[in-house]
């Protein structure tokens, strides 16, 4: 479980890092003033230019890779759940680097979102194995091939 959670917290840290550049580079890039095809373009264009949008791209792809190592480690119940913790982190870096303000109320639903996560991993670490091929609890029994 070290393992997973070691993996968890550093792409964890990475996505909340990337989307906090993401959104300084989408503020830097601004509204469009139109919806002409003209606009829009010029808009992608700055936003391809754009290096806090670069580099927030790049972190939230190595997020993304190392979320893929995740599920390859746990049920997919356990890790989604667990990526939820980066909304806490992501609050965090949003107020204390992007001066956000955070309500209340939105720190109670973190703390929901957060409360939630940890019954999640609380569940995986009560859970009995489960047989592959039986679908039961208990020890593996894969039948002989005969030939």
């Amino acid at each position: 479980m070290f393992k997973t959670l070691s993996i968890l917290a550093v792409a964890l840290v990475l996505e909340s890092i990337g989307l906090a550049m993401l959104s300084k580079g989408l503020r830097q890039v601004g509204e469009p003033l139109s919806y002409a095809p003209g606009e829009l373009a010029r808009l992608v264009v700055r936003g391809a230019t754009n290096s806090w949008i670069l580099g927030g791209i790049g972190l939230e792809a190595i997020f993304f890779g190392l979320f893929l190592v995740l599920m390859s480690l746990k049920d997919v119940t356990v890790v989604l759940p667990l990526t939820s913790l980066g909304f806490l982190l992501t609050t965090l870096v949003a107020k204390y680097y992007l001066n956000e303000q955070v309500s209340f109320a939105r720190w109670a639903g973190i703390v929901l979102i957060v409360c939630g996560s940890m019954l999640v991993n609380w569940s995986d670490q009560n859970k009995k194995p489960v047989s592959p091929v039986s679908g039961s609890p208990g020890p593996a029994s894969i039948p002989a091939s005969g030939g």
